[in-house]
């Protein structure tokens, strides 16, 4: 039978069937019509007893986050409303302060928090870290403002803890994905081009819209902020990365208290491409010093910047190669290894001078221009 007669042939038979269909009599009433006895399932166990019991606690603590973007409109010359982005984020403090990804709200002239009762609010930005893609928002809440979520440690996660993330995919309500600590101490690139170091990879999934909500350990604690998922295809793979708690909790105290996240610095600069230039791919097995800012912590210390003589010759400057130990091959990573510090910290710096090794001790200072 041909494809379109047999198809045909097909519908025919349905519909007569359906239409031929003879009622059956009502006989019986209710007691004909049984569903199936429930098998009882029993207990939950303490995994999932767990997992119910944080979700519950945390969740309301998570919030969704909207952005505005304003657009003049090329003809008319009005200034237009338009959404830009969602995001998720969490209570960080009592004072109503909230903690979310700085590529969430990147760019928008609004921001509207809506908390886990429906009530919605309008957000300040007290400060961002692009370099962390971290941000800062303020919501007033008059009464019944949810707890900040409690703070754990990223230092001594393991990988196969198991971990929770928490957000609003897609916009959809509080959402809940589980998973491992799949690596820790990965880099990622950051908002401001550079890189994040210490990041938590995890397999829980983080889709859009999960950006900016809590990782939370099997205690119901704090380890890191979801930001991002690598994927060819843009859509979940397998591999979710968390900037670190230890990171969140040094970086967003100081965007509260100066509205900007201010390093400690050495005043030195540097550059990577003039020390391949110089030292060839290899590099030079350190940072090398182009200039060293006067009454900077490194013109304290003595340290030596690179200069160009009069008949054109370069004298090489310090090259550091440690900073209390932890070595450091690239700007980036000088960065990251000063970021661990605090201001007025004393440490050591590990510099190659004169093709030696020495020790050169020097207290840090903050950034002046954050």
């Amino acid at each position: 039978m041909p494809r379109i007669a047999h198809l045909l042939f097909l519908a025919a038979v349905g519909v007569g069937a359906a239409v031929g269909a003879q009622p059956r009599p009502l006989v019986g009433g209710a007691a004909a019509v049984q569903p199936r006895a429930v098998e009882p399932r029993g207990p939950l166990s303490a995994d999932e007893r767990n997992t119910i019991s944080i979700f519950e606690s945390v969740s309301p603590s998570v919030v969704y986050i909207t952005t505005v973007q304003y657009v003049r409109d090329f003809f008319s010359r009005n200034v237009m409303r338009v959404p830009q982005g969602t995001g998720s984020g969490f209570i960080w403090d009592d004072e109503g302060r909230v903690v979310t990804n700085y590529h969430v709200i990147r760019g928008a002239g609004e921001a509207l928090v809506r908390l886990g009762d429906q009530r919605s609010f309008q957000a300040r930005l007290v400060g961002v870290s692009p370099e962390h893609d971290i941000a800062v928002l303020q919501i007033d809440v008059p009464q019944d403002l949810p707890p900040p979520i409690a703070v754990g440690s990223s230092a001594d996660l393991k990988v196969g803890q198991t971990v929770l993330a928490i957000g609003n995919p897609f916009g959809l309500d509080h959402t809940l994905t589980t998973g491992i600590v799949s690596a820790l101490n990965r880099t990622v690139e950051n908002e401001a081009g550079g890189d994040i170091d210490n990041v938590i990879q995890t397999d829980a999934a983080i889709n859009p819209g999960n950006s900016g909500g809590p990782l939370i350990d099997s205690a119901g604690r704090l380890v890191g902020i979801n930001t991002m998922i690598y994927s060819p295809s843009g859509a979940y793979a397998g591999i979710g990365f968390a900037v670190p708690v230890d990171t969140i909790n040094r970086v967003v105290p100081r965007i509260i208290a100066y509205g900007r996240y201010v390093r400690p610095t050495l005043g030195v600069s540097a550059d990577d491409r003039v020390t391949r230039q110089l030292f060839g791919r290899e590099g030079a097995g350190g940072v090398l010093v182009l200039g060293v800012r006067p009454g900077s912590p490194a013109a304290r210390a003595g340290l030596r910047a690179t200069r160009e003589e009069r008949n054109g010759n370069i004298v090489l400057g310090d090259i550091i190669a440690a900073v209390g130990g932890r070595p450091v091959a690239t700007q980036s990573e000088l960065v990251n290894a000063l970021d661990a510090y605090e201001f007025g910290d004393r440490v050591t710096l590990t510099v190659i001078r004169n093709d030696r090794r020495i020790e050169v001790p020097v207290t840090l200072e903050p950034t002046g221009d954050g």
